[in-house]
């Protein structure tokens, strides 16, 4: 489980991330500097911007933190049949008016463990047939 405290979170409010069992092997695997997985290199707290600095540093210009998102999104909707609310909570969007986020008091975790399933599934198989996979490493 990845918890993102509220004060991080442009909602005010935590986010609990399920971590799919690809994910968690992935990051025990990494090894630790301190509290942080990922520490900054000039602080003790990391940059909010590391992933773009990473893509720029792999010469991957154009390509932005924010498209891993949209892409998530994207295949979620197109290529799932989990509810849209669903993939809306896993990324922390608010769902529906206010009348329905005040009665919405859950964050439907295990279903988007679920989800989160899937979806390593469908990054670790691309699907060359539909299209061409751009490796993010040379």
């Amino acid at each position: 489980m990845w918890s993102v405290p509220k004060e991080r979170m442009k909602s005010g409010k935590p986010h609990r991330v399920p971590l799919c069992e690809r994910a968690v092997e992935l990051l025990t695997s990494i090894p630790r500097m301190g509290d942080h997985l990922f520490p900054g290199r000039f602080a003790a707290t990391p940059n909010p911007n590391i992933l773009l600095n990473l893509l720029s540093r792999m010469g991957r210009h154009g390509i932005t933190a924010h498209g891993f998102r949209s892409t998530f999104r994207t295949w979620a909707s197109e290529r799932t049949a989990f509810p849209r609310e669903l993939f809306e909570v896993a990324l922390a969007h608010a769902v529906g008016d206010a009348t329905e986020q005040a009665y919405a008091r859950g964050d439907m975790l295990a279903r988007r463990r679920q989800l989160m399933e899937a979806w390593a599934d469908y990054c670790s198989k691309p699907d060359t047939a539909n299209g061409v996979v751009v490796p993010l490493r040379a």
